[in-house]
């Protein structure tokens, strides 16, 4: 018997998993989690087999409590609505055994934790193909100067900040907004945050 246990912080989606995985006669759920922090709560607890996890939830997110559960003897499942390179990367590193959308069909779900518990590793292919070749394009200063531009600072105080010259800050903007093909600030910071590139 496989036994499962399930985060996810939507409610109805939460106990349609539940009651999904029931139905298999190999499967039981012995726990359910509306946020990372009960997820990790009730690996300890029940020693489940694998626990299936939403990514965005509140308290401790998906991937934090894929980190905190590392090495832990419990298989990871990320299922989550975001195809987002960063978030994969992220989760591949914390040892996660799958990476799904939830936009899959639901046999897919029941399959792909067989074969996780028969030692392989399922990720979405349009994660998959996205890993390779996409990557974030800035370098450690740039990243830095976007994360302080997307905290509200204007140039200025980027500069008081970094130590460096208002002019020099513009230039680092420039570049960025360059790099990944955008006419401004607003959309820098949402292509950066859209591929999971924000830590």
């Amino acid at each position: 018997m496989i036994r499962i246990v399930i985060a996810e912080d939507q409610r109805m989606l939460l106990g349609a998993l539940a009651s999904l995985l029931d139905l298999e006669e190999d499967m039981k759920v012995v726990g359910t989690a509306s946020n990372g922090e009960d997820a990790v709560k009730l690996v300890h607890l029940h020693k489940p087999d694998i626990v299936i996890m939403d990514i965005e939830m509140p308290r401790k997110s998906g991937l934090d409590a894929a980190e905190a559960l590392k090495g832990f003897g419990c298989k990871v499942m990320i299922l989550t609505t975001f195809a987002r390179t960063g978030y994969f990367e992220r989760a591949v590193k914390a040892g996660a055994h799958g990476y799904l959308l939830k936009d899959s069909p639901s046999e897919e779900l029941a399959g792909a934790i067989r074969s996780i518990m028969d030692g392989r590793r399922i990720y979405a292919s349009e994660l998959v193909d996205g890993a390779y070749g996409d990557e974030n394009p800035l370098t450690e200063r740039e990243t830095e100067v976007l994360g302080l531009i997307a905290d509200g600072k204007n140039t200025k105080e980027i500069a008081g900040q970094l130590y460096l010259t208002t002019g020099t800050v513009r230039n680092y903007i420039s570049v960025i907004l360059d790099k990944l093909g955008v006419s401004n600030r607003i959309e820098a910071i949402t292509r950066f945050k859209d591929k999971g590139w924000f830590k």
